[in-house]
């Protein structure tokens, strides 16, 4: 008879601390971009994430953790998100802003410059990450929806996805400076 007590199969603490030690970044990182890049609400999302996890029992997630651990943070990220954005009112300077970006046909053929600008950059990264960020940005996949069709794990699509956004914007400092040598 197998004795399937928490001591049986590892302390329960180290569990979740490995849990913790392998998603925590990944988790803030999404957290973050789900947020508008609020590094403090995001902290916040992935701490009560792992204390959710805290309070599951460790066989109902464990075949699944990643998922639910990003399921979790999504859900709570998304929560956080929809009860500021109905309490958050429009800056007078937000409201000029939008007025400002779609008052003229210059502003609209700068941002299709800056868009291709974008787009070029991205051809030029690794394979795996164009395709990690064009499912996530150009479809709106969820990183869960980015893994299924990759077959990468949630995690490493999320640090896919950093890594590319960094890239991106190596690149498009790098191509910005060229712009300025030619002028």
């Amino acid at each position: 008879m197998t004795n399937h007590t928490p001591s049986a199969r590892g302390n329960s603490g180290d569990w979740i601390r490995e849990a913790l030690e392998r998603n925590e970044l990944p988790l803030m990182q999404y957290a973050t971009r789900v947020l508008g890049g609020d590094v403090d609400r995001a902290r916040d999302v992935v701490q009560e994430t792992f204390l959710r996890l805290c309070n599951q029992k460790r066989e109902d997630v464990e075949e699944h953790l990643t998922e639910w651990l990003f399921k979790v943070c999504r859900n709570q990220a998304l929560d956080v998100y929809r009860k500021e954005s109905r309490m958050s009112t429009l800056s007078e300077e937000q409201a000029k802003q939008t007025v400002d970006a779609n008052a003229s046909p210059a502003s609209a053929m700068e941002r299709e410059d800056e868009l291709s600008l974008v787009l070029g950059c991205l051809d030029r990264l690794p394979d795996k990450q164009q395709e990690v960020l064009r499912l996530k940005f150009q479809h709106g996949l969820s990183y869960k929806e980015i893994a299924r069709v990759t077959e990468e794990s949630i995690g490493n699509v999320g640090w896919l996805i950093h890594q590319g956004i960094k890239g991106l914007r190596q690149r498009l400092a790098g191509d910005e400076s060229m712009k300025g040598a030619e002028a």
